[in-house]
């Protein structure tokens, strides 16, 4: 199960709506040398390549902390970063050698005056940009845009070392060609290319495996399989190969623990102090009974300015939805902005209790939900370079639904999203000028409430029926895109009802309007551009918005509810009735509230089989060759700004100092130098 949001509307459309690589190879670096510290000429861009744009974020307020909440900025920061070897490997199981060898030929003394040299070049950036050579959001392999030849002679000139296995696997395109792989005509374990799983475990002995261990879950199920490896000895015997700090990946986790044991001494509060100290203590136990304790504390501690994300979490990349990626995310709380938006949280029950869902399946006491807009100091993992905008977590739901959650929004990131932005892409799928106009006026503004009740409603909404398994057990490969779904039909769902007006936090239902008008463009048209002609929709989010508004789309054909046009050779959808649109979101979300309810798998596999996974091929190739004329990058990712600890006399810290650095490789060299401690084998 996840809790992520992605930069989806309005200015989302530009950047965030992740896929595969474009055939085109460019690089278009930045000029400036010197980074400003005001936000109006700040430069936001760094470097385009390929089909990423690399960008910059400030940390507002970071001059405001006190000492002690520096040093714990920067001691989190630190935990965080020392994690990173820990996501290339669990992404496939040869990018960790793979990256070495790509560096070293990089900083060596070879000639890189050639075309071949360029393209080497872009698929390095893309392999760090997605943390591995699988695409970080279509899954697809890169595709080297040079010979093996031309390589074999980089690493000989170089001296850099690539077994032949890791090798094979970089020209091949038939060895490990999908990180994840969802089609359930196949045997999703043994085709999906990342490390969760030894390569000769089938789907089937994964789900025997567990079958059991599920079983004695009771009401308060562990995560079962969340920190380990399943592997297969030469006996056939199967067992988990668990994440601490005396197994598998432990001398990145003792560096981990020792940072997150100085932020012990630093802690804002005992509450704080008290989560560290469990996230230490499951770290060196790898007991999952202690990462629900640590949740607990975690959603428990709420006063602070400083707070964090730090361990193995997201199972996107799992294709059985098991196993978490390791992610860091430090924030530091926007105060301002999330007085704005407490009024979402404190009116949690109102959503529930109004929610078009059966009352069989909504909360009788929505508990602890808490919402804040946080600026980020530092991210790390899975969440870069490319990062969400929203989270809400622990992903447990029976913690959930006993003590609460917590959801942000990464409020800088949004900025620097959108400050960073280059127009083209509204103008070109949005059917007219009125359809513009509103998107411009109330776009930042719907895409915001989205996100708000994306996280802090949807997902903290409704309930399993009693006896019914956890969803990565009922609906399995489609847990993850069923959840996104509900959790934008629950946001979709408000976005056009008079209390957000009465709670001041839309300034009319134009924003609304604005809001269905950009998801149904997105989920129908515009996010197809991040797809290569040919290939399924495989990534949960992209599912998710597909199925949502074709599955609209064609439930409202016969009263016309939203409008298939041609003008001038092109294709448009244009809601015609957005009161029966908002009708139409209301029944989906029931019928996808059932579905998690009862653990109904052919419920799920219906919706996503039917509406979200294949692509109309006519019109996937039409929209990519309108795109591909306004040559605007579809994905953005981040470099890090750096904390550097400014020392006394004596050897402690006084001060830590902010920068804001200007290389994309630069950073990734160095975080590979001070961060990269695991064998490329583990």
């Amino acid at each position: 199960m996840t809790k992520r949001i992605f930069l989806l509307l309005g200015l989302a459309s530009l950047f965030t709506f992740y896929a595969c690589q474009s055939p085109t190879l460019k690089t278009e670096t930045a000029t400036e040398e010197t980074p400003s510290a005001t936000a109006s000429d700040f430069k936001w861009f760094v470097e385009r390549f390929d089909d990423k744009r690399i960008i910059r974020y400030q940390i507002p307020g970071f001059d405001k902390l006190s000492l002690t909440q520096k040093k714990l900025v920067y001691y989190l920061a630190q935990a965080g970063n020392s994690g990173r070897d820990i996501i290339w490997d669990q992404n496939y199981r040869y990018n960790l050698e793979i990256r070495q060898a790509l560096e070293k030929i990089y900083q060596s003394n070879v000639n890189k005056n050639t075309e071949d040299w360029k393209n080497f070049v872009v698929y390095l950036k893309n392999v760090w940009f997605s943390n591995g050579i699988h695409h970080h959001y279509s899954y697809a392999k890169f595709e080297p845009h040079f010979s093996k030849p031309y390589f074999e002679g980089l690493l000989k000139e170089s001296g850099a070392v690539l077994s032949k296995e890791a090798l094979e696997a970089l020209f091949d395109p038939a060895i490990d060609n999908k990180k994840v792989n969802q089609d359930p005509k196949m045997d999703i374990v043994k085709t999906s290319a990342v490390n969760f799983y030894d390569p000769t475990i089938t789907e089937q002995e994964v789900e025997a495996f567990y079958k059991s261990k599920q079983a004695k879950g009771g009401k308060q199920p562990i995560s079962f399989g969340l920190n380990s490896k399943l592997v297969k000895d030469a006996n056939g015997h199967i067992s988990e190969k668990v994440w601490r700090i005396d197994g598998m990946y432990g001398p990145a986790i003792k560096k981990i623990v020792g940072w997150l044991e100085k932020a012990v001494t630093v802690a804002e509060n005992e509450d704080q102090k008290k989560g560290f100290e469990l996230l230490i203590a499951y770290y060196k136990t790898g007991d999952l009974k202690k990462w629900d304790e640590y949740n607990i504390q975690w959603v428990k501690t709420q006063k602070g300015d400083v707070d964090y994300i730090n361990s193995f979490i997201e199972v996107y990349n799992d294709p059985k939805g098991y196993r978490g990626s390791y992610e860091s995310i430090i924030q530091i709380t926007d105060f301002e902005a999330s007085k704005r938006m407490s009024a979402v949280a404190g009116e949690a029950q109102w959503f529930e209790d109004n929610s078009p869902i059966m009352d069989a399946h909504k909360k009788k006491n929505v508990v602890g939900v808490s919402y804040k807009v946080v600026n980020v100091a530092s991210e790390s993992g899975d969440a870069s370079p490319s990062t969400p905008i929203g989270v809400n977590l622990p992903n447990a739901n029976w913690i959930r639904a006993t003590h609460g959650s917590k959801s942000v929004s990464l409020g800088n990131i949004i900025e620097a999203y959108s400050e960073s932005s280059a127009g083209g892409m509204l103008k070109e799928f949005a059917f007219d000028q009125a359809e513009i106009d509103r998107s411009t006026k109330y776009g930042e503004n719907s895409d915001k409430m989205h996100t708000a009740l994306h996280e802090v409603i949807g997902h903290a909404s409704g309930q399993i029926n009693p006896g019914i398994g956890t969803p990565k057990e009922t609906v399995k490969s489609y847990a993850s895109s069923l959840e996104e779904a509900r959790a934008d039909l629950v946001g979709l769902y408000y976005l056009l009802d008079p209390k957000l007006v009465e709670l001041g936090l839309i300034p009319s239902l134009e924003a609304g309007k604005a809001a269905y008008d950009d998801y149904i463009r997105n989920g129908l048209l515009v996010q197809m551009r991040r797809i290569k002609l040919g290939d399924d929709l495989e990534e949960a989010h992209m599912r998710n918005r597909q199925m949502v508004a074709l599955w609209a789309y064609e439930k409202g054909k016969k009263d016309n509810v939203i409008e298939k046009i041609k003008k001038d050779g092109k294709t448009y959808f244009k809601v015609q009735d957005y009161e029966q649109l908002r009708v139409l979101f209301g029944e989906l979300l029931r019928e996808t509230q059932r579905i998690k309810s009862e653990g109904d798998y052919k419920g799920a596999a219906y919706l996503f089989e039917t509406f979200g996974r294949k692509l109309n091929l006519e019109l996937h190739k039409e929209v990519l060759e309108r795109a591909a004329k306004l040559d605007i990058p579809p994905y953005g990712g981040f470099i890090n700004p750096i904390l550097t600890p400014i020392l006394g006399k004596t050897g402690e810290i006084i001060d830590v100092q902010l920068e804001y650095p200007t290389s994309f490789a630069e950073q990734m060299l160095e975080y590979s130098k001070h961060y990269g401690v695991l064998p490329i084998r583990n």
